[in-house]
């Protein structure tokens, strides 16, 4: 039995398909399959239900795979412990992103990350909370950039900095020619939104009030903020966009940002990880870089 035959079934177990595992473990799937068939061998049962589709652990399959995850975890924590003993911040990070968050702060860090700590392997993915979450508890990602207050207890939120929210304003919307709204000045018919799943849709309903929300004009299923902004752009509606966004917005589109009069509205960015979760150094060099990308203080201050 081997590291690598534990990690290869927990993969099928997480995609419900081999030929998904192995892209995911980067190998092809007959080398998969064939280290899979081998621990089944080793052990003298069979672990996964191959007529199922997806497949689908047996019964034996899903107490051998709970025990892999307790033996996965030992074996990163001996890897974690070893490395910072050496003083050395090495290994791979799966790291999780909204949508809503990747576009804007990954440039900021991601290359000063790269030549700072060159011994790790990052690996990012762009997703949903929702979906993060679930990627967390099949154990597909190690950690996640996100809103705070999202995620279930089971999930550990560590802060880095505050996230304003601004309205952007079509130029055509009543509301164009002031500076600062107010949120009970926004109607909920000149009102665009993320897809539902997207954090930032539920965190602008609830800054405006769910009841006052009950008749959004568009049914968008889109997760792109900058999707949302050029319809506002052709149309006369608006919407609310986070304070990281604003660098990115070209100077002849930046009047149609606005201050909102509730200057103590924003979301809290935070980096998610599992309780469990082993790579400490790793993590805490990420939070240090990032931190140091937007200076340590609001975003509001430093963007």
């Amino acid at each position: 039995m081997t590291i690598i035959q534990l990690e290869y079934l927990l993969a099928v177990a997480n995609c419900g398909s081999f030929s998904k595992a192995s892209e995911l473990c980067f190998v092809t799937q007959p080398s998969l399959s064939m280290q899979i068939k081998n621990l089944e061998e080793e052990l003298g049962v069979v672990l996964l239900d191959r007529s199922k589709k997806p497949v689908v652990p047996t019964q034996v399959g899903m107490l051998v795979i709970e025990k892999a995850k307790e033996a996965l975890l030992a074996y990163n924590n001996v890897r974690e412990c070893v490395a910072e003993l050496k003083g050395s911040v090495s290994g791979r990070l799966r790291l999780g992103v909204i949508p809503t968050i990747a576009p804007y702060l990954l440039p900021r860090f991601i290359h000063t990350f790269g030549e700072r700590y060159p011994k790790v392997e990052l690996e990012i993915r762009e997703m949903t909370t929702p979906e993060i979450v679930r990627a967390m508890d099949s154990d597909e990602i190690d950690a996640a950039l996100l809103a705070g207050g999202t995620c279930p207890d089971r999930i550990t939120e560590q802060e880095l900095f505050d996230d304003r929210f601004y309205a952007y304003v079509s130029p055509e919307n009543s509301l164009a020619a002031r500076t600062n709204l107010r949120i009970e000045d926004i109607y909920s018919k000149d009102l665009i939104l993320l897809a539902e799943g997207h954090c930032l849709r539920d965190q602008v309903i609830e800054l405006c009030g769910a009841s006052r929300l009950s008749e959004l004009p568009y049914t968008l299923k889109s997760g792109s903020l900058e999707t949302v902004m050029r319809i506002v752009d052709n149309t006369d509606m608006l919407t609310i966009i986070p304070e990281m966004a604003l660098p990115y917005i070209p100077d002849h589109l930046k009047s149609r940002v606005k201050t909102l009069a509730r200057g103590a509205a924003s979301r809290k960015i935070v980096v998610g990880v599992r309780r469990t979760y082993a790579k400490e150094t790793i993590v805490a060099a990420l939070r240090e870089v990032i931190m140091e990308s937007v200076g340590k203080k609001s975003v509001g201050r430093e963007w």
